[in-house]
């Protein structure tokens, strides 16, 4: 683990060296932050597309190419020769010294969940057992006991091409779905959607225990992974077994009493039911299929749908097109290619990028650029609900915009928050406007989405108890049981109440001063003593910190407050000597500050821009911090690459990097309006 010195940490007041401030004060603020304000923006012009969006890699997790491939050999489509050596490639960059694939392609936590995926993978691409590169790999996943001893999603995806047997597996059972929603606390469609959406084909896949015919490879495959023992395995030994490398998450008590209940009541369950169970569940599926164009909530429920589509009918128009969709998550890059988290970050990445653009001076320079992002937000607003939705659990969707396109079709909360942002933001500037209705229907999607405890989850209000995360199977994976309140998705959608107050009259005014009164009180209980937030899907405390502080902010809590203070006081306590922060993303899974050894520029912007919205009186430790981004920023206008920031569900972190090219912008843009303004 690689952290900084912990005397390298201070308060506020003794931020700046003293034989520092010489070079503040010699600094050409005006001069050095126009000329990187000017130059990002002809940055992000050159690199947006025609669509009005900005294409960029969002991957990092490294289960899900396996995944992927696994398909391909089971219907035998290989990749192209083109595509294949980008795969290996990608593969190699992420391989660690000690054989091992960790969770994301950063990751140093050898993983043998993913190293067993990336071996089978590797092998299925024609990379012969004895390459160096493969052998080093066997060697960690016998070490830490064989595919018997993998996460769960390994032992399903092995049990589909015939590498691990159903028998070795908890219960996935499809009868839960048979299930009334309203008497059962634990019922399937009570659980996250992700959660849901992953485990839905699981159980059809397990209830059919579905498997390839054996080949030439599978055959040899067995012999490697389990060192010759296939033949001799008691797998229903093994259903519990999970090797320490892959147990973020050990099943717990009830969980193990859950299974246990699951086993009892599988053997008494009559063929008639779990026909009738299995035509429920391949129901839920095609539905999921249907309303995304079969894109699918994101890549393992893709992938998943895709394999039970073709055990239902390897011929069918639905396996068709639920193979060649798999084709939306793949993307390439100088890395090689990759298979991203969703079918693109592009409305997400169109939003925050509006808004920096929409921070500068210079809007009106660029009013092509701008008028083109509008675009994108207008054209990819949800305009209806899918239909038949309580019938198969959904909420509403008109209004909300989601965090790819609208061919997705799941509206998310902060997504929805942005979007609106950026649409009254510009409004009446470009045309065709977005529909007043459509507007409203945005606003009122958002105070439907509040939970009880004033947060706003990601998809859906929070549907079940925080005790069913103690029947979290995933095993690598923290928080996936249940849509919890977010800091994040709860500043964002505070922050678009707030803008929409002059808009939509006095009594939907009234509402949202009441929602935004409850988020309040959510974000004041969620800081922590240190005056931090914790965030879930960026890297870590400063991301969280500055959703915040924003959040607040957009409450109408003064700069005074003391929630503000000790929030920009926790960020400059963390301040790096050369001005910077940089964070690691151990943070997510430890749940701690873990400083980085070098700043990053995407960080140093979140914090960066908490102060200047806090208009905290420090100018000195914001010129450092305006600085460093400066001095980082690339001749072209851009910042190079740096470590994964993204991240979700604790342990996988993910690559946003579009990040890198509209932060830095927006932090220095804001920087530069407060120093104008003195």
């Amino acid at each position: 683990m690689r952290a900084e010195d912990g005397s390298r940490r201070c308060s506020s007041e003794g931020t700046i060296a003293p034989m520092m401030a010489s070079n503040i004060v010699d600094f050409e603020l005006g001069a050095g932050t126009d000329r990187a304000v000017r130059r990002a923006l002809a940055n992000l012009e050159r690199r947006q597309g025609e669509d009005g969006a900005w294409a960029g890699a969002y991957g990092g997790p490294m289960f899900l190419l396996p995944m992927y491939l696994a398909l391909c050999h089971a219907a035998k489509r290989p990749p192209s020769e083109t595509q294949r050596a980008r795969i290996i490639a990608y593969f190699e960059r992420a391989q660690n010294e000690d054989g091992s694939v960790g969770v994301h392609a950063e990751d140093t936590h050898g993983s043998l969940f993913c190293s067993v995926l990336a071996y089978v993978a590797l092998r299925m691409l024609e990379v012969p057992k004895d390459d160096a590169r493969v052998r080093r790999m066997l060697a960690f996943i016998h070490r830490h006991g064989s595919p018997l001893a993998a996460a769960q999603w390994a032992k399903v995806t092995l049990s589909l091409v015939g590498l691990y047997r159903w028998d070795g597996l908890t219960p996935l059972l499809p009868e839960l779905w048979l299930l009334p929603y309203a008497a059962t606390p634990f019922h399937p469609a009570r659980l996250w959607c992700h959660c849901r959406q992953v485990y839905l084909p699981m159980s059809w896949l397990y209830g059919r225990r579905a498997r390839i015919d054996d080949d030439e490879l599978i055959r040899a495959l067995r012999d490697e992974l389990y060192d010759g023992a296939w033949s001799s395995i008691d797998w229903s030994a093994h259903r519990d077994t999970v090797a320490q490398v892959d147990a973020y998450r050990p099943p717990s008590r009830l969980l193990a009493l859950a299974n246990a209940a699951q086993r009892a009541v599988e053997r008494i369950t009559p063929d008639r039911v779990r026909a009738m169970a299995l035509g429920k569940v391949r129901e839920h599926i095609a539905y999921e299929d249907e309303v995304t164009n079969f894109i699918d909530i994101g890549p393992v429920n893709k992938v998943l749908n895709a394999f039970v589509a073709f055990f239902d009918d390897p011929k069918s128009e639905a396996f068709e097109r639920a193979f060649a969709t798999c084709e939306s998550y793949l993307f390439d890059n100088e890395l090689g290619t990759m298979m991203q988290g969703y079918n693109s970050s592009k409305l997400w990445d169109v939003a925050f990028a509006t808004q920096a653009i929409v921070a500068t001076p210079l809007g009106d320079e660029h009013r092509t650029m701008l008028e083109r992002a509008y675009g994108y937000v207008r054209d990819n607003q949800i305009l209806d609900d899918v239909p038949r939705r309580k019938r198969f659990y959904r909420d509403a969707s008109r209004g909300g915009w989601p965090f790819s396109n609208r061919a997705h079709g799941w509206p998310i909360t902060d997504c929805t928050a942005e979007g609106l942002k950026c649409a009254l933001a510009l409004e009446g500037r470009f045309a065709p406007r977005i529909p007043e209705p459509l507007l409203r229907d945005a606003v009122m999607l958002i105070l439907d989405w509040q939970n009880d405890d004033g947060g706003w989850a990601t998809y859906e209000k929070r549907r079940g108890g925080a005790w069913l995360e103690k029947l979290n199977p995933s095993q690598v994976f923290g928080d996936i049981m249940v849509d919890y309140s977010y800091v994040e998705c709860t500043s964002a959608c505070m922050q678009a109440l707030r803008a929409s107050l002059p808009r939509f009259g006095r009594r939907l005014a009234a509402r949202a001063r009441r929602a935004i009164a409850k988020g309040e009180r959510f974000l004041r209980n969620a800081q922590r003593p240190d005056g931090s937030f914790e965030g879930s899907w960026g890297v870590c405390f400063t991301y969280g910190t500055w959703f915040g502080v924003t959040g607040l902010l957009a409450a109408g809590v003064p700069t005074s407050d003391r929630a503000i203070r000790s929030a920009c006081d926790f960020l400059l306590a963390y301040q790096r000597s050369d001005g910077g922060w940089g964070e690691e993303g151990d943070s997510c899974r430890e749940r701690r500050y873990i400083p980085s050894d070098t700043a990053g520029v995407v960080q140093t912007s979140w914090a960066l821009s908490t102060l200047v919205r806090a208009q905290h009186p420090n100018r000195q430790a914001k010129a450092r911090a305006a600085k460093l981004l400066v001095d980082r920023q690339e001749s072209d206008g851009s910042w190079a690459r740096e470590p994964l920031v993204g991240v979700f569900n604790k342990t996988c972190l993910i690559d946003y990097d579009n990040y890198r090219h509209y932060f830095p912008l927006w932090a220095l843009s804001e920087f530069a309006r407060e120093e104008r303004a003195r």
